[in-house]
């Protein structure tokens, strides 16, 4: 055969999606969205993967959470090459992360599965601790509020209301790049467990530091610093200007990102934000 009559025929290398469930410390980064000359979650997973592979590769994720936000099972997905199988990425990956992030685990997915466009809803923690005595293993999740005490029944009364497709934009901060501020809320949920309260939002998508400015508002009307109709009339009324103060970041936790074709079981990300301080704190 002469090198005029010999073709080579050369094969695409053939590529997997795969879908990761995440967990991070948000006090060690500036936010899940890639930023320049900042660290950033998905700037450190997306190095560790083009490092094992040896090509860039983009990483989505189901939603972005600002700088010093928690994660209890952040979702992403990418397209990867090469042998390594599916369920071994995460343990692959996690050899290759700082600390403060964890793949916790590793799935195929179909080549069409999107992270974010496949997300049936995203739920949102966030904790307060009441006691007045400082707790070193609390500190980094939780509002340490002791200042008046709080009434977690008068944040439910307020919370309900917010259920179902309502006009958001009194808790929508600027600098987003989303153009309308609709948001179907699915759950809203207040509930107390010794010193410490747990907020959690559910919604098809969140506004851009929604539920930090949701929370600040919420304690007002818990310490009886704002009536629960005044509450209700600012968000109806789209009263951006009177939503001055936002919770710090490090109470509140992106729990979980909910899938109509989820390939992982609920123990890897149902409810993996640890609350054993609840029963600590009673006992």
């Amino acid at each position: 055969m002469t090198k005029d009559n010999f073709m080579l025929e050369v094969l695409p290398t053939p590529t997997q999606r795969v879908a990761l469930v995440i967990q991070y410390l948000g006090t060690h980064f500036h936010g899940w969205q890639r930023q320049p000359q900042k660290p950033t979650v998905q700037e450190e997973i997306e190095t560790a993967i083009t490092t094992i592979l040896g090509h860039k590769v983009n990483l989505h994720g189901a939603g972005r959470t600002d700088s010093g936000v928690h994660a209890a099972a952040q979702v992403a997905h990418f397209d990867a090459t090469g042998k390594i199988p599916p369920h071994k990425w995460a343990s692959v990956l996690n050899s290759y992360l700082p600390d403060g992030i964890l793949i916790r685990a590793s799935a195929k997915v179909d080549s069409d599965w999107h992270a974010r466009f496949n997300a049936s809803y995203r739920r949102y923690r966030y904790t307060l601790y009441t006691e007045a005595r400082p707790n070193l293993f609390l500190q980094p999740f939780s509002w340490h509020y002791f200042y008046e005490p709080i009434n977690e029944t008068l944040i439910q009364k307020a919370l309900t209301p917010l259920i179902g497709h309502h006009h958001l934009a009194a808790f929508h901060r600027s600098n987003s790049g989303r153009k309308h501020s609709w948001v179907e809320v699915q759950a809203a949920e207040c509930d107390r467990n010794g010193a410490l309260i747990k907020i959690e939002i559910q919604a098809d998508g969140f506004l851009y530091g929604m539920v930090r400015l949701l929370v600040a508002m919420l304690v007002k009307v818990g310490i009886g610093k704002m009536s629960l109709e005044r509450f209700t009339h600012i968000w109806q009324n789209q009263l951006r200007k009177e939503v001055r103060h936002a919770a710090p970041a490090k109470g509140l936790c992106l729990l979980r990102v909910g899938y109509p074709d989820f390939p992982f079981p609920p123990q890897v990300w149902y409810d993996t934000q640890p609350q054993y301080f609840f029963e600590q704190l009673n006992q």
